[in-house]
């Protein structure tokens, strides 16, 4: 059995972080999105793992994935335009081959063993197993209707749902879903959905079943998704390794710190993840996601619910506010003074 990685999405909501570096290698308590997929497929046993990515970005994950298992080998396949996850499916057909697959959604946070999913795809007859979890809102997700085990129908943002069962981006195929890709049609926003080969296959009779997720699964797509990801991670592996890295300051738990940190008379905390290479002084800083190489002194409000790019420089003096939040890319400069009548922003 392979694994297959779908990674070559253009992510342009969390702009301008995603333009530097592709969605799925963004960090979610400092560990790129993408690996925790990759560490649930090595724990089922699969090792040949295909990543579909666009052109010109194969060097930044392998830069990435430096997954401390030698025997793992990843396989890059391009997409040279973004037309579906179906699409994306189809440029890996010469490297599946006739095998079975999982198949994962590179910007999906999966902390999820997929243990269930292999043992319903073996128990019985069938082409295909997907997870599905309870949503509040199913019209916006790809929906699944189901009876007897079996998922009966599949709809792509529905406006009346008939289950409130969402299809959530973990799949395991046989390869006949390479047939069923070559027999739909694109969907009305011209893309190749994958709710339609999986529907595909259900009106030719192919057993189509599901397993339902135990944990959460995170779309890793907006700024608040990401943060919430980041919070739920810090939370179910709390990390007890950091309070040698600080002086004078207060760590409110859970907290990740990175390697060759300063932090100094701080109040960090919580859900804060800090990349390595950061320096902090005289800050207060929470629910935040601080990326690598980062400077942040003397700022004399509250931090609160922000993702600050690599070697963002944040620095004010003599500054008088309560707060600030947002979302700052890569070599961001902010200084902050009342001495000069203005507050510049940069």
């Amino acid at each position: 059995m392979k694994g297959l990685i779908l990674a070559a999405g253009n992510g342009t909501r969390l702009r301008p972080l995603s333009n530097t570096r592709p969605k799925p290698l963004l960090p979610v308590a400092n560990k790129p999105i993408i690996t925790y997929g990759v560490e649930q497929l090595y724990n089922l046993g699969i090792t040949k793992i295909g990543i579909v990515v666009q052109p010109g970005q194969k060097e930044s994950f392998e830069e990435n994935l430096k997954i401390k298992k030698q025997d793992i080998q990843f396989h890059f396949i391009y997409q040279q335009e973004q037309k579906g996850i179906a699409h994306a499916l189809k440029q890996a057909e010469t490297f599946i081959g006739s095998d079975s697959f999982v198949l994962l959604l590179g910007d999906n946070l999966i902390n999820e063993s997929l243990e269930p999913l292999m043992t319903m795809f073996n128990h019985t007859d069938t082409h295909a197993t997907v997870m599905v979890t309870k949503v509040a809102t199913p019209e916006d997700y790809g929906i699944a209707e189901t009876k007897d085990h079996q998922i009966t129908s599949v709809e792509e943002k529905p406006t009346q749902p008939k289950s409130n069962l969402a299809i959530i981006g973990v799949y395991l195929f046989q390869s006949t879903i390479f047939k069923a890709i070559d027999s739909i049609a694109p969907s009305s926003r011209g893309e190749y959905e994958i709710t339609d080969a999986i529907q595909w296959l259900i009106d030719n009779e192919f057993h189509v079943n599901y397993v339902k997720a135990e944990r959460p699964v995170f779309d890793v797509g907006t700024m608040d998704r990401w943060l919430e990801a980041n919070r739920w991670i810090l939370e179910q592996y709390p990390d007890l390794t950091h309070h040698e890295k600080v002086k004078n300051s207060i760590i409110i738990p859970p907290v990740k710190i990175g390697e060759k940190c300063k932090i100094k008379n701080a109040v960090i905390g919580p859900y804060v993840s800090i990349e390595a290479g950061t320096t902090i002084k005289n800050c207060h800083i929470k629910n935040s996601i601080i990326l690598g190489g980062s400077t942040f002194k003397h700022v004399p409000y509250e931090i609160v619910d922000s993702i600050f790019g690599e070697k963002t420089k944040f620095i004010a003096q003599d500054v008088s506010e309560s707060t600030i939040h947002g979302l700052f890319g890569d070599d961001s400069s902010f200084i902050f003074s009342n001495s000069t009548g203005n507050k510049k922003k940069k």
